[in-house]
């Protein structure tokens, strides 16, 4: 066993415009669990992955291309995870999720924007079979 420094998680700060919107989001269409919340801020949690959500001020336009951010989250079960939210990502305006669809790099996935355009990537290695 090494005693070397190593990495074990990687959390994203996502900023939002309205914290309590993107907390639902979070937790009622993607399953995350709330760990920590604040003024302008909220730790949420599932399985290993982590985000941070942080308000931002009302000047900052989220939608806008240049300020639009994603970040890809590795599962397992992709398609078992993806029939599990599928009834509450109907819900979401048209646009806003992409069904699951193999790759040419050799992952399956599907993407879902946040309240912010925000878009989270969901994918699982190909198995070769």
């Amino acid at each position: 066993m090494s005693d070397a420094p190593r990495l074990t998680q990687i959390t994203p700060f996502v900023p939002c415009s309205d914290l309590a919107r993107q907390i639902g989001f979070y937790r009622d269409v993607l399953g995350f669990t709330v760990g920590f919340e604040a003024e302008g801020y909220a730790f949420l949690r599932r399985d290993a992955v982590a985000v941070r959500l942080v308000q931002v001020d009302d000047s900052v336009d989220l939608g806008h291309p240049e300020r639009q951010g994603a970040f890809y989250i590795d599962v397992v079960e992709i398609d078992r995870l993806y029939a599990g939210m599928e009834s509450r990502l109907a819900g979401l305006a048209p646009g806003r999720v992409r069904a699951p669809f193999d790759q040419p790099y050799g992952q399956r996935e599907f993407h879902v924007k946040d309240e912010d355009a925000t878009l989270i990537f969901f994918g699982e290695a190909l198995r070769d079979g």
